[in-house]
């Protein structure tokens, strides 16, 4: 989604995190940027979601519409301010890569990893990119059911929580 980030540590690989079924771990290293949405609050509903272990993505209340990225306006009908809607965090990968440059100079020594687009066919086939868990070098096959998991880091200023994905 939209919206910025602030420099502050991460949880580092390894360390248990506080979810759901609190037995995942955190997967990626200290010094990441911290995701908080834009100064004007557009994608708040969604990182507020993610905090509660719930997966939000735009709809339009005239025409039905779905949509992620987050925006003011719908896409099709354009009107203004479409509703956060609760859907469930399961997908399809729609394409993928395997990441050998780091992004971030906090991924500099943590090798491959894995990021997806992955498709929502319970909210209109809206895709977003996240990571796949797991072995790096593992196989990766367009298609595959994925479901999402919510990474929490409560201890962090601000707190945060990610979406992960891994294979259903």
């Amino acid at each position: 989604p939209h919206g910025h980030a602030r420099e502050r540590p991460a949880a580092g690989i390894g360390e248990r995190a506080v979810n759901d079924t609190n037995d995942e771990k955190r997967y990626l290293p200290a010094g990441l940027p911290i995701p908080v949405s834009e100064p004007d609050g557009l994608s708040e509903p969604y990182w507020q979601g993610l905090r509660e272990s719930v997966l939000r993505v735009q709809r339009c209340t005239h025409c039905g519409t779905w949509q992620f990225g987050p925006e003011w306006i719908c896409h099709r009908c354009h009107v203004f301010d479409p509703a956060w809607v609760e859907v469930a965090p399961r997908g399809r990968i729609y394409s993928w890569e395997r990441v050998w440059h780091p992004a971030h100079a906090a991924l500099k020594d943590h090798g491959a990893y894995l990021v997806v687009l992955v498709e929502l066919p319970g909210a209109g086939n809206v895709r977003m990119v996240g990571n796949l868990l797991g072995d790096p070098m593992q196989a990766v096959e367009i298609g595959a059911e994925v479901e999402g998991v919510f990474e929490h880091h409560p201890d962090a200023q601000p707190p945060y929580a990610l979406l992960q994905w891994r294979r259903a």
